[in-house]
């Protein structure tokens, strides 16, 4: 049944959505790109304005004397880390201290309704808890699309020991938390932070649960309220909120402000600079998660896929088979294995075209026939699905042969390819499990305006999660795609994929990007893609790299670790054996940027025992072999 068919009325404040199969495909597309259009249009820089000519004869002026710093505040106006601090930091109306916690190096760092056994702080903080209205009231009172507002969890280090430095943090999924619960610490990873001598801030973006309900009002009608807040408007109040509590507790301003976060803190990231660049000095965004409606929908198209092409999941073992041998098929450099692809980009393996993946007597592509007795081995349609979960999202359902299109490049190659897919060579089993990904569900339920097409977790007084996304055809979720290009108005424009960063550009800030090519989650062509288009509107490459840069990781997995499936040749893909970013390795990089004006050219990582070392390099160069050398070794590549 298609979900044009079986679609309910529209519910009261709901978004009319017109059905698929009644308007052409092409249609639905142009109307959603000039929803688009329209938006990114609406955020353009530049003054239009011309220069007046001025008489070279003319005196210069003489360059105003630079501003006194300003004193630093008695001590007696400070604020204090006790309960004086609720009455004491009210800088707006709408801002609320709702606790203030002292933490000794060696305490627990617990609240009341903490369980379990929990670190221990490592230098002295303190936790402030802030919330900013009015968030949203709906019925009934516990209703997940309730919200009191925007929760902000702030750890300051004792005076003496601060850096004179913020770095805040982003957070990932739908990035709800406990940030603005008395009971309960929203990111204790943020007070490891904060105990190296960095003031840090995070948020709760609005909403306290792990999935998508919130942006849902209990009419069924679209939450905008939630969804700015969860878009824009809780970024934006973690930086003003965290510089104002900086200055009133320390008596004086940061000296240099950062952003760091991944996934959806790297989306975080981007949106700040786009909109509001002057909150930070230095933005550190990692597997950014912008492009959000189009990249999350297209993470449910796996499960589409094999739903529509074979009726269930395929076995774990047979895409683990199939991955394994595309690594070990474009794995090799200077005649070695290394157990990661350097550049998918460059890998057109084809398991329709494999005989040892092919289960024994099946015809494949070519002339082709299958070899394998084994339980993992594919049939013809399997390894045709799986083709299809590489190219990624088509608004028809086909892909094409990879060794035409193996969906390499940074721009999309028609209209009826609707988004990229995971690299080959990367882990499936967490797009194309047993299960969906629930975001991905969440996302499509939330574009179509109706709540059974997600998981059992997605609560809605209208009715709740009915796992309805297996009933979706290929044109089914095109459309949603399309839809959820079209409601950005209405999503707070989640999407964050302005390509316009003149603002930030101007105001001298520094953006370090970086992607893992063997994400399993978000597809890093997405990367490539936003990279490309701000290229495009900003005068090139070499412009862009003086103040964006943007780094691709082989092996690296979603935010970190190794992402790469086992190959079938070759070393096993371990920390020892593919060469990752250090921690902090980025961020330092940023630092150095910002406060040197040292920009990266490039960068030496490793694996975790040293046997294993190469350059990462500013896209769109990549790490090349010199044609001699060790293969593991960084010195055997150049950038180019």
């Amino acid at each position: 049944m298609s979900a044009s068919s079986s679609r309910r009325a529209s519910p009261a404040g709901a978004i009319p959505i017109a059905p698929a199969p009644q308007a052409p495909r092409h249609l639905l597309w142009k109307a959603a790109l000039g929803v688009a259009g329209i938006i990114v249009a609406g955020c353009g820089g530049g003054s239009g304005g011309s220069t007046p000519f001025l008489p070279t004869s003319a005196a210069p002026a003489p360059a105003p004397a630079p501003a006194p710093a300003p004193a630093p505040a008695p001590a007696a106006s400070l604020l204090k880390c006790d309960d004086s601090m609720v009455a004491a930091f009210k800088p707006d109306a709408n801002t609320n201290v709702v606790l203030v916690k002292a933490f000794k190096q060696g305490d627990s760092l617990a609240l009341s309704g903490t369980t379990g056994t929990p670190p221990k702080a490592t230098a002295d903080l303190c936790l402030v808890k802030i919330v900013v209205g009015p968030g949203f009231a709906d019925a009934p009172a516990t209703a997940p699309s309730n919200s009191p507002g925007i929760g902000l969890e702030i750890w300051l280090p004792a005076p003496s020991a601060w850096n004179s430095r913020i770095q805040n943090q982003g957070g990932g999924g739908w990035a709800g938390g406990n940030q603005a619960s008395t009971t309960l610490i929203g990111s204790t990873g943020a007070a490891s932070t904060a105990a190296t001598g960095y003031v840090v801030g995070t948020t709760d973006t609005g909403h306290s649960i792990g999935q998508g309900s919130f942006a849902m009002r209990q009419d069924g009608g679209i939450n905008s309220t939630l969804w700015t807040d969860f878009a824009e408007r809780s970024l934006h109040e973690l930086a003003l909120k965290t510089k104002a509590l900086t200055q009133a507790y320390y008596g004086e301003p940061q000296k240099f402000a950062y952003w760091s976060g991944c996934s959806t803190g790297g989306r975080q990231g981007y949106k700040i600079a786009q909109e509001h660049p002057d909150d930070y000095d230095g933005y550190l965004v990692g597997a950014p998660a912008f492009n959000w409606t189009k990249f999350i929908t297209n993470e449910l198209y796996p499960q589409v896929v094999m739903q529509q092409d074979l009726g269930a999941p395929i076995a774990a073992a047979k895409i683990a088979a199939v991955s394994g041998a595309a690594v070990s098929a474009c794995d090799t450099v200077g005649g070695q294995h290394l157990g990661f692809i350097p550049d998918p980009g460059q890998c057109r393996y084809d398991p329709t075209k494999d005989a040892a993946m092919l289960c024994s007597g099946v015809q494949g592509t070519g002339g082709v026939v299958g070899t394998n007795t084994s339980a993992s081995c594919v049939t013809l349609t399997e390894a045709s699905a799986i083709n299809k979960i590489w190219y990624g999202q088509t608004a028809d359902g086909t892909s094409p042969d990879p060794a035409v299109d193996n969906a390499s490049s940074p721009t999309l190659a028609s209209s009826n390819h609707l988004w990229w897919g995971l690299t080959r060579g990367s882990t499936l089993t967490g797009l194309a499990g047993t299960t969906p990904f629930t975001i991905s569900s969440d996302m499509v339920a939330l574009e179509l305006q109706d709540p059974t097409y997600a998981t059992p977790s997605f609560v809605n007084a209208t009715g709740n999660g009915a796992n309805k996304w297996k009933q979706l055809t290929y044109v089914d979720l095109a459309n949603a795609f399309y839809q959820g290009i079209a409601l950005q108005p209405y999503f707070g424009n989640i999407n964050t994929d302005n390509p316009d960063l003149t603002k930030a550009r101007d105001g001298k800030k520094k953006i370090i990007s970086y992607h893992g090519l063997a994400d399993v989650l978000i597809t890093p062509s997405g990367s490539a893609n936003y990279y490309t288009r701000v290229s495009q509107v900003m005068g090139g490459n070499v412009e862009v790299n003086k103040f964006n840069r943007l780094f691709m990781v082989p092996g690296m997995g979603h935010c970190s670790g190794v992402g790469t499936a086992q190959g079938t040749a070759g070393p096993a893909a371990t920390n020892n054996s593919v060469p990752l970013p250090g921690s902090t390795q980025f961020f330092d990089a940023l630092v150095q940027w910002v406060e040197s004006d040292t920009a990266p050219e490039k960068l030496t990582i490793s694996s975790g025992d040293g046997s294993v070392s190469m350059p990462i390099c500013p896209y769109p160069k990549k790490a090349t072999y010199n044609g001699s050398g060790s293969p593991t070794a960084a010195s055997s590549y150049a950038c180019q």
